[in-house]
């Protein structure tokens, strides 16, 4: 009896160690005193396929209390989004930063050792910065499945944040599409929810 309860103690204490502080000190610049949250992409973060202000990036400001700038670009790759990065990300004083690029790099056949580079180079600036990163996945069970591996790699390589399958459940649901890949202003609210539940955790001042 003593046993089981000295091994209760002992499980409530690595949860409570877990829940409480350990994820927190892998992430680089948990204690970032930027201002903004920067969602950095593509035709995804644009909101391509919604109305004006029914991006995930308007629905997630009103999930967060941080400023949320949406900094998506339709059509960019990770490639172009780099000539862009100090302008529309590092010079606006970011706290952290949603970084959502592979979709227009897999379409525009870049290799993905390049996108690899890319997103590195991206993170590594960003954390400079000392802001926060987080790489935003958009595959979908075999879809786009390479990026996710990579991406949750160099996540943890990076001490970033990796927010996984934020289309999971979307890309096959037709209420909550525009068409065979972007979300409609519902899915998108389903999007911001999601990267939400990840942020959140690491937001807290």
């Amino acid at each position: 009896m003593k046993i089981n309860k000295i091994f209760v103690l002992i499980l409530l204490f690595c949860s409570a160690t877990v829940f409480t502080g350990c994820a927190k000190r892998e992430i680089q610049n948990i204690d970032s005193k930027g201002k903004n949250i920067i969602c950095f992409g593509d035709s995804i973060t644009y909101g391509y396929g919604a109305g004006l202000g029914e991006d995930y990036p308007s629905a997630l400001g009103k999930l967060i209390a941080y400023p949320v700038i949406n900094c998506g670009v339709d059509g960019d790759t990770s490639t172009m989004a780099l000539d862009r990065l100090k302008i529309d990300v590092l010079d606006k004083n970011p706290r952290l930063v949603l970084i959502e690029f592979a979709g227009n790099d897999f379409i525009k056949k870049l290799p993905m050792e390049k996108t690899v580079e890319n997103i590195e180079n991206m993170i590594d600036q960003i954390q400079a910065q000392g802001a926060m990163a987080a790489l935003v996945d958009i595959s979908a069970g075999l879809f786009l499945k390479d990026y996710r591996v990579a991406y949750k790699k160099i996540a943890q390589e990076k001490n970033a944040i990796f927010i996984p399958g934020i289309l999971n459940g979307i890309i096959t649901n037709p209420s909550m599409k525009s068409d065979f890949l972007h979300p409609n202003a519902f899915g998108y609210q389903q999007v911001a929810k999601k990267i939400s539940s990840y942020i959140k955790p690491y937001l807290k001042d």
